[in-house]
């Protein structure tokens, strides 16, 4: 009897190894003229520079991309992640994590050593505001093209999801033009994809008075702020959830879902980090909250006994929380922490969102646990360090204020166990009985 064998495999794919290599090529040649545009030799050229510095790598970056992703199948593709160096801890993702922490610091607190490579950005600078460049226009510009560039990454891979398609252009369109061009037209520094608490500043009352003076413009400005803050926020986290903040718009949550994407699988799923993360963000919240409301007692009350205490501990919080935190470590600790640090450990703005989503919203993440076959994908590539699994396995709804609804853990699901769902507030928590028959 003849044995009729049926050999089913994977459609052959392309060999794009030239074009991977040629985008390999020019991103080194381009991070190796960004680190020469340190030193004096900038001058020759500021503008050449910046092309072979700044777009040179990017253009590099972009081609990997996509020869990386040419001809394959549309699908997820996280195929031995937590086997390379740059993902999993190893010596590029320490490389990479010094970089990004040595950028901060030198940004933060060491300008002068970056003069030769902020002039660079000065053609850039004097076009969208007249201005030479500084510190934060090179920081706001490098901050906006990597969710550009590595936006692009995540359509690539996720193209054949519309929800993450969507999303990712959200947090691309906010980033590049509330958060970077307005701003640099208009001149003030005000961003208007961040208000309070993330940018307390927008509701002290030193503000407020600069605001009104300042015209109209000043006066919506504060209105905005103060609207975003009381109003929209309460009402949008209702209906959505925190995800139309944490994954849609804010600046911070575009960071982490682009450049921060291939290091989600760092965040640390113990029970331990999840009580630290509770106790760290809400004082972070108690913190600035009491801060900005004995800011406005001392505004109103010129005697206030604590005045002098409150605008030193309104300095420390701006270092600690608002420069070392979010910053330094938000970002920096990407390779060796996750992608969502300064999100699940001290975003104040977090804290707010999550307190409306646990108790007061409609959405929530639904399960089907009978079809459940407990591989973990769903914990393993949660951001914010959910066990999501063991949501799954009990047949519970995922109902956690840190949950940002990036949506990943129900894209990596095998089985098609979990959705991101609003439904009515009253029940939510009950256990899907009928999907654990």
């Amino acid at each position: 009897m003849n044995e009729q064998l049926i050999n089913i495999e994977s459609p052959p794919e392309a060999d794009h190894s030239v074009l991977k290599k040629t985008g390999l090529t020019l991103f080194s040649i381009g991070m190796l003229f960004f680190l020469i545009s340190f030193s004096s030799v900038t001058d020759f050229s500021p503008v050449l520079f910046f092309i072979l510095a700044i777009l040179l790598p990017c253009v590099g970056a972009l081609i990997f991309f996509f020869a990386q992703l040419k001809g394959t199948l549309p699908g997820v593709r996280k195929n031995g992640i937590q086997f390379l160096s740059a993902t999993n801890r190893g010596m590029l993702g320490w490389v990479t994590a010094v970089f990004l922490t040595g950028m901060y610091i030198l940004i933060y607190w060491f300008p002068e050593l970056l003069e030769n490579l902020i002039r660079i950005f000065d053609p850039l600078s004097y076009t969208l505001n007249g201005n030479p460049a500084n510190q934060w226009f090179l920081y706001g510009t490098l901050y906006t093209l990597a969710v550009l560039v590595m936006g692009v990454r995540m359509i690539i891979q996720n193209r054949h999801n519309k929800y993450q398609i969507i999303r990712t252009f959200s947090v691309m369109f906010f980033q590049l033009i509330l958060a970077y061009l307005i701003p640099m037209f208009i001149q003030n520094g005000f961003y208007f994809t961040y208000f309070w608490p993330l940018k307390p500043e927008y509701l002290f009352p030193s503000s407020y008075s600069y605001l009104v003076s300042s015209g109209g413009l000043g006066m919506f400005m504060f209105f905005w702020a103060a609207m975003m803050i009381f109003i929209a926020t309460p009402v949008l986290t209702y209906f959505y959830g925190k995800r139309w903040y944490c994954s849609w718009v804010c600046g911070c949550g575009a960071m982490a879902e682009t450049l921060g994407d291939p290091y989600r699988q760092n965040s640390d799923k113990s029970l331990t980090s999840w009580k630290i993360e509770r106790w760290m963000v809400h004082s972070v919240l108690v913190i600035i909250t009491v801060i900005t409301a004995m800011l406005w007692i001392d505004n109103v009350n010129e005697n206030f006994i604590l005045g002098e205490f409150v605008h030193s501990a309104n300095k420390w919080y701006a270092f600690f929380i608002g420069a070392m935190f979010a910053g330094v470590i938000g970002v920096g600790f990407y390779p060796l922490m996750g992608s969502r640090v300064w999100c699940r450990f001290g975003c104040p703005m977090a804290a707010i969102l999550g307190i409306f989503q646990k108790y007061f919203s409609r959405f929530r993440i639904t399960v089907n646990g009978g079809q459940c076959i407990s591989c973990g994908n769903c914990s393993t590539f949660c951001e914010m360090g959910i066990d999501v699994k063991s949501y799954a396995q009990r047949g519970q709804n995922v109902i956690r204020s840190s949950c940002v609804g990036c949506g990943v853990c129900s894209e990596v699901c095998p089985r098609g166990v979990l959705r991101l769902e609003n439904g009515p507030v009253k029940g939510r928590y009950e256990l899907n009985k009928e999907y654990l028959r």
